[in-house]
């Protein structure tokens, strides 16, 4: 533990520091520095080092995350309404140059037990998937996915689980419509995730506007669709009995499946963010960062999100881009996003949460320069528009919202067999079709939430583990979760959210 009154600067040029201690501060504190607080200061907030006048930039990170619109005097709580945001990074002032990558040496020798798929993904879970074409049919999915559970999986031991992949599309939708695209391909491509192994069941109504063929790849040669419209169904209970036939049929060819060793080259971990403090930026998001780094130099795909909250820090991404290419393909992910929220008369400011802000984080700069953590060191191989499958190997931007369900859903589309969720503040969220490894930024989150968070990261606030430690810590936890010998705190509670699809395009 920190002396009583430690506080944590990030950088020399900081003027402002962050408030370590679970209970915070009390006025009269005298910091390390000299600093006397003037107010009580919660934990995970700032304090002014100097003395700020209206104008002045609060540093944080190295960089200007504000300024105060206030006078502020040294040891003032430095909280978001003395504010004011900068200005984002200029789209066009951006440099698209790729910079000299970091040299670093491969990982070898490092391998998990997945499930091997004909096209060549690897599983982390053996599971039946379950999808619609449209939300009519959701209410006959959530039944027959508890009467397979119930009555079939006990026959067949080697099957992890059924989800119904339930969404709101497929009905009274611009089909055409250029922005359709996303909620399609990624129901398309959800349906491919390794964790199903290609048996994945369409449930049809018949008369939607999105034909369940539609959803179906080449590769799905193993899905089958069924249409509740069908004729030759007299009843509920036949479309029952129909569907649980045809469930048992792929469920045999998932009993089939068997772990085997696989290298960590297989593995597509998406990193995320979600009730997120001032601590994430310093443990959680570099921890799972330089996990992030392993996985990579191991041949591993790693995917990290959230628009939004890359949007203010876009200027220091784009030079880790492995070509031109990349880094426009970047810049025109911000643009478009930029373009939908002034569409819909919404702007940056809407993020961070007012939870994010009892945390600590004063505003979407703040938050950005810590969320971009997770994403590690290494080159940028890739970016994925909303939906779009991984093609690249390696470290891959794949653009999402920053709504946690949504983020997540996009994610799986990409093909994410394994997860990690990093929290300051607390969630519950899980997803049952893969494995989240649920990480808490702060110990005195992971100590009350002791039996919902898998990994705390909260020691190297206090200096008594490295980020590079705890790296590793992760990284072998990862291991070991990818290959079933771990059970993650949701999958153990059974807490797993529904599928959340973004949906840009107009409804009819």
């Amino acid at each position: 533990m920190p002396s009583s009154n430690t506080i944590i600067r990030i950088t020399e040029s900081d003027n402002v520091g962050i408030i370590p201690q679970p209970e915070g501060l009390t006025e009269g504190s005298v910091l390390t520095d000299g600093t006397i607080l003037l107010e009580a200061i919660p934990m995970g907030h700032k304090v002014a080092l100097s003395d700020l006048r209206p104008g002045d930039a609060v540093i944080r990170y190295g960089v200007p995350i504000g300024y105060v619109n206030t006078f502020v005097p040294r040891g003032a709580w430095v909280d978001a309404p003395k504010m004011e945001l900068p200005e984002p990074p200029d789209l066009e002032e951006i440099q698209l140059e790729p910079g000299e990558p970091p040299v670093v040496e491969p990982l070898t020798g490092y391998t998990f037990q997945g499930y091997r798929n004909p096209d060549g993904s690897v599983g982390t879970k053996n599971m039946l998937g379950i999808t619609i074409s449209v939300q009519c049919v959701a209410g006959m999915t959530q039944y027959i996915e508890k009467k397979i559970r119930e009555e079939l999986l006990p026959k067949y031991p080697n099957v992890d689980g059924v989800v119904a992949l339930n969404h709101t599309y497929g009905c009274g939708i611009a089909i055409d419509a250029p922005a359709a695209i996303i909620p399609i391909r990624t129901i398309r491509n959800i349906v491919r995730n390794p964790n199903f192994g290609g048996e994945v069941m369409v449930i049809g109504l018949g008369c939607e506007k999105l034909r369940p063929e539609r959803l179906l790849s080449e590769e799905s040669t193993s899905s089958s669709v069924l249409y509740l419209q069908d004729e030759s169904f007299h009843g509920f209970s036949e479309m029952v009995d129909g569907i649980m036939a045809t469930a048992e049929q792929h469920l045999q060819k998932l009993n089939k499946r068997r772990r085997e060793t696989c290298p960590v080259s297989d593995l597509v971990v998406g990193m995320q963010c979600g009730g997120s403090d001032a601590f994430s930026g310093l443990t959680g998001n570099p921890v799972s960062g330089y996990a992030a780094d392993l996985i990579v130099r191991a041949g591993g795909t790693v995917l990290f999100s959230e628009v939004t909250e890359v949007r203010d820090a876009i200027h220091l991404l784009t030079p880790r881009a492995v070509d031109t290419y990349v880094a426009r393909a970047l810049v025109e992910e911000m643009r478009w996003y930029d373009d939908y929220l002034a569409i819909n008369q919404a702007d940056r400011s809407a993020n961070p949460t007012p939870g994010n802000k009892r945390g600590g984080l004063s505003n979407v700069v703040e938050k950005a320069l810590g969320s971009i953590a997770k994403s590690g060191t290494s080159p940028i191989a890739d970016v994925l528009g909303p939906g779009e499958r991984v093609r690249r190997k390696g470290l891959n931007f794949a653009a999402t919202p920053a709504g946690d369900f949504v983020c997540g859903t996009l994610q799986l589309a990409a093909g994410m067999n394994l997860h990690v969720f990093i929290t300051g503040r607390g969630t519950p969220y899980g997803l049952s079709m893969v494995p989240v490894v649920k990480l808490s930024s702060n110990s005195k989150l992971g100590n009350r939430w002791h039996d919902l968070i898998d990994f705390d990261a909260g020691p190297v606030a206090f200096g008594e583990k490295t980020i590079e430690e705890m790296g590793w810590e992760l990284f072998h936890l990862l291991l070991a979760v990818a290959s079933g010998q771990k059970t993650v705190a949701a999958d153990r509670w059974g807490l797993h959210n529904e599928l959340v699809l973004f949906n840009p395009g107009p409804l009819t």
